[in-house]
């Protein structure tokens, strides 16, 4: 454990004495002070983890210097020593923010206990604050990669709406950070310091989701053995992601909209209404119009939830941030896994931009890190970065791109584009069939049998 600074204040000599031979002993820094006001002194000069004081002192008494710590010092622990007889002044003392009181007689032993579970308190209070202005840093937008207009106007959004109570509707396809900008607006909001609990609607059934979102009562049906507090109840003052969004039930969505305009809900087999405190920020990837249009997603709860839209743009329209994100992730990865590489390969920029990214930023970190796993140099070569057969089928859909006008004036038989398509596959894959097949999505035993039909298979390298 490391030296923690420990003022004693009692008016007995022998008390301050015994105590502080005791803590030196387990190596700790001690002062003393014989009353209230010259301990008040020394808090004005030094900075102490724990006060040990008496409560009845001639002066300033145990309390009143309680007080005074909790004005000057917040985050300075207080234990009180009280006689028997004063036991419902430490009670007060307790509602008044002391950490713990003992009762005297005492032995060392006892002071070591609670000095112990107050320093494990410190130690946790630390870790927290810590792990806190870690996540307040990660998501804070000045730290988030892209200088695309659209990722500017992103961030631009999030710094205004992120101190409000405002519901936010985040859309956007798979691996284009939702989560990410769920948890950035709660970092930077007044709700910080209160729980953020993700909850995926994609993931369970309505009647479990419900159980889920707003919990239930015991007996409430079969298998609730307990009570069960929902999410709703446990994120109080905090904010709730609901991922996936478009997910929930229709018959759910009346109860959803209900805890978003009321303010409160019951529990599954509940009869007394439950008030929380929470914000709401929805995911989704899906068209919630559309939805609303074809009648699987209320119309109402839409609009509840649609209050700031912010959708984010797939990574594909925005290319020219994929070096910034490169970049970033290269360092985040080769810090991990201790690997001295410097930057790519000037080729590996080039290939990766003809590229259209399906998976988005997710899709790309997962690249970058295969390759810093897999690299032995300073320099990451294009070796390392196949991005797959969704490449080659990216290259397959851009050669069907720039034939769509052609086929606008000319109407070609079907049986025409197929074999068109098939033989430019192949070609650009130097007649591999496997390669060709996979990018065609059909399979090998299937390209053959087409080739047989074309009667090319002597053009076709094996």
């Amino acid at each position: 454990m490391a030296k923690r600074k420990v003022l004693i204040v009692d008016d007995e000599q022998i008390m301050r004495d015994s105590i502080k031979e005791a803590l030196i002993s387990t190596d700790h820094m001690v002062t003393v002070a014989e009353d209230g006001n010259r301990a008040r002194e020394i808090l004005q000069r030094s900075d102490f983890h724990v006060v040990i004081s008496d409560i009845k002192m001639p002066g300033l008494s145990g309390l009143e210097l309680l007080k005074y710590v909790k004005e000057v010092a917040p985050d300075t622990l207080v234990i009180l020593m009280t006689a028997f007889g004063t036991i419902e002044s430490a009670i007060e003392a307790m509602r008044e923010g002391a950490f713990d009181y003992i009762t005297k007689p005492f032995s060392i032993d006892v002071i070591e206990v609670v000095l112990e579970k107050a320093f494990n308190h410190i130690d946790i209070v630390l870790e927290n604050r810590y792990l806190r202005n870690t996540l307040e840093d990660k998501f804070n937008p000045c730290n988030f990669i892209g200088e695309h207009k659209s990722m500017k106007a992103t961030f631009d959004i999030i710094r205004k709406v992120a101190p409000s109570r405002a519901t936010v509707l985040v859309t956007g396809e798979s691996g284009t950070g939702k989560e990410l900008v769920a948890r950035s607006l709660h970092y930077l909001s007044p709700r910080k310091g209160r729980p953020f609990i993700k909850v995926n609607c994609a993931a369970l059934s309505s009647s479990l989701l419900e159980s889920e979102l707003f919990g239930h009562e015991k007996g409430a049906f079969t298998g609730a053995y307990t009570k069960k507090i929902g999410r709703f109840e446990l994120a109080d003052g905090g904010t709730v992601l609901l991922d996936e969004i478009s997910e929930i039930g229709i018959g759910l969505q009346a109860k959803l909209l209900r805890a978003l305009q009321e303010k409160e809900f019951e529990r599954v087999g509940g009869v007394n209404s439950i008030d929380v405190d929470v914000r709401i920020i929805v995911t989704t990837n899906r068209d919630l119009e559309k939805a609303v249009r074809e009648g699987t997603f209320r119309e109402d709860l839409y609009y509840r939830l649609n209050v700031v839209p912010i959708r984010l743009t797939p990574l594909r329209e925005r290319k020219s941030d994929i070096p910034l994100l490169m970049d970033f992730f290269l360092k985040r990865y080769a810090k991990e896994n201790n690997k001295k590489i410097v930057g790519f390969e000037p080729e590996v920029y080039e290939k990766l931009k003809i590229y259209d990214w399906p998976g988005n930023v997710r899709e790309l970190e997962n690249i970058v890190e295969r390759a810093v796993v897999l690299s032995n140099g300073e320099l990451l070569v294009k070796e390392y970065f196949d991005v797959g057969y969704a490449h080659e089928r990216t290259l397959i859909n851009n050669y069907i791109a720039a034939e769509q006008s052609l086929f606008a004036e000319n109407v070609m038989p079907l049986f025409e584009i197929e074999k068109k398509y098939i033989l430019h596959a192949l070609s650009k894959f130097n007649g591999n069939k496997t390669r060709a097949a996979k990018a065609l999505d059909i399979s090998v035993r299937t390209l053959r049998n087409k080739l047989d039909e074309y009667k090319q298979t002597d053009l076709i390298k094996v």
